[in-house]
């Protein structure tokens, strides 16, 4: 990482060195929360959890190379030098901002109801081709994820891809202080943490806080297709890119065909431009993530041909519409989270594959009021465009099942004991419930 010395440490986050005065000066190599990844010289972040207090393996980190800690109340045998901070985790975001202030080069923030990693991806993939570009890892998406990725930037990053996950008002804000986004993307305003947003007014108010911090300058790319994003004009006087399928948009998408797991082909359009690229993913959806990649790069002087490279070599992680085929059936694997809109782009999806179509669906956490409804409401758009079969598994899940026509299991052990029954050779099986369901037993048990 860049030079970042314990008195600068210090000073960004107001905490109080304790230690020899002549190691102040000394410059930290990396940014730790877990004591098992401490290496020489690295600065360990003392956090309290649920379970585990990381102030109980301060002086192990002292023993693994630590140079100092971070930390709420004092070690009791400091071997090394502490920085006394009233919350670890506030500082470390103070922390993350001064470090991010040592950079100047451009900084993606993606943010939406839907799509928020899948279009990080894309982003990096296509940046990549013509810069270093440092991405988030997993699912370090919130106020320690952020503030983590900033700090594991190498010193020789040239671009930046964060993605800014958020759950209730005030968040954003604290997250685009640290990161300081000179290209904010806004993918699509959905129905997601609605208990404590209210409704998609909410949603849109929240995720645009991440234009307050913006850096001067800015640019702001934005879903288009969407009817509260497409309803903003100007963002501190300027004007944003639009994309979206429609070709109203700045970015716009022709000839979409979907072909499972062959990938989905396309023409980007955009001024005089028009890319014929195929996308190596499964979902139609992803023609929009690629389209907000190649706003952002034409913004930072891409050309067409890196572009297209880019898009072209998007990879998908985790369990985020991943298509496993065990010779006997397909499984679509994006158990990693569920909300009404996502699930829908996930049936659509599974649509397009050919033979029977399965969907294993569980509860949507977090949408309110409202949320016997949203269920209800997701599995009959199911029945709608003629998913063959809908299983369901969860309480509130009983309503999705009931506007599908479908069969419900109370809890997904009980839904786990009747797929042998139902499951048939060639059979395409989508498995999508929010990440507490843990569905990815479902998916070991397909597989």
């Amino acid at each position: 990482m860049k030079k970042f010395t314990l008195a600068e440490i210090a000073a960004s986050c107001g905490g109080k060195y304790v230690g020899e005065e002549a190691l102040k000066n000394t410059s930290i190599t990396s940014v730790e929360r877990d004591s098992r990844a401490v290496k020489d010289g690295s600065l360990f972040l003392a956090i309290k959890g649920e379970r585990v207090d990381g102030h109980d393996f301060i002086e192990k980190c002292y023993d693994s190379g630590a140079v100092c800690a971070i930390c709420e109340k004092a070690p009791e045998n400091p071997k090394k030098p502490y920085i006394l901070v009233d919350s670890t985790l506030n500082a470390v975001k103070d922390i993350a901002k001064a470090y991010r202030e040592k950079f100047d080069i451009p900084v993606v923030g993606v943010s939406g109801s839907v799509g928020k990693t899948s279009t990080k991806e894309m982003l990096y993939a296509v940046l990549s081709q013509r810069f270093k570009t440092h991405k988030t890892q997993g699912n370090l998406n919130n106020e320690l994820g952020v503030p983590l990725t900033i700090l594991s930037m190498p010193e020789d990053t040239e671009a930046a891809v964060i993605e800014m996950g958020i759950s209730d008002f005030g968040e954003m804000t604290r997250l685009a202080r640290v990161a300081q986004p000179t290209i904010c993307v806004l993918t699509i305003i959905g129905c997601c943490h609605l208990e404590n947003l209210g409704d998609r007014d909410g949603v849109m108010k929240a995720k645009t806080e991440m234009f307050k911090y913006a850096r001067d300058g800015a640019e702001f790319i934005l879903n288009g297709d969407d009817d509260k994003l497409s309803t903003i004009t100007d963002v501190s006087g300027k004007k944003p890119v639009f994309f979206g399928i429609d070709s109203k948009n700045d970015y716009y998408a022709e000839n979409i065909e979907n072909n499972g797991e062959g990938g989905v082909s396309c023409k980007l359009c955009f001024g005089d431009t028009k890319l014929d690229v195929i996308i190596p993913a499964i979902g139609t959806y992803m023609v929009s993530n690629a389209l907000a990649a190649a706003a952002a790069g034409k913004l930072l002087g891409l050309s067409d041909k890196q572009i297209k490279n880019g898009v072209e070599a998007y990879k998908t992680v985790g369990s985020r519409a991943n298509v496993i085929n065990n010779g006997k059936i397909r499984i679509i694997d994006d158990c990693y989270n569920a909300n009404p809109t996502s699930v829908k782009a996930s049936l659509e999806t599974l649509k397009n594959f050919r033979g029977r179509t399965v969907a294993v669906l569980g509860d949507m956490k977090e949408l309110g009021t409202d949320e016997l409804q949203l269920h209800f409401d997701t599995g009959a758009y199911a029945k709608q465009i003629g998913i063959d079969v809908v299983l369901a598994a969860g309480p509130l899940a009983k309503s999705l099942a009931d506007g599908a026509d479908g069969k419900w299991y109370e809890t997904k052990e009980e839904l786990i004991k009747a797929l042998p029954e139902i499951i048939k050779e060639g059979d395409t099986v989508l498995v999508k419930a929010s990440h507490s369901m843990q569905f990815e037993k479902i998916v070991e048990f397909l597989k």
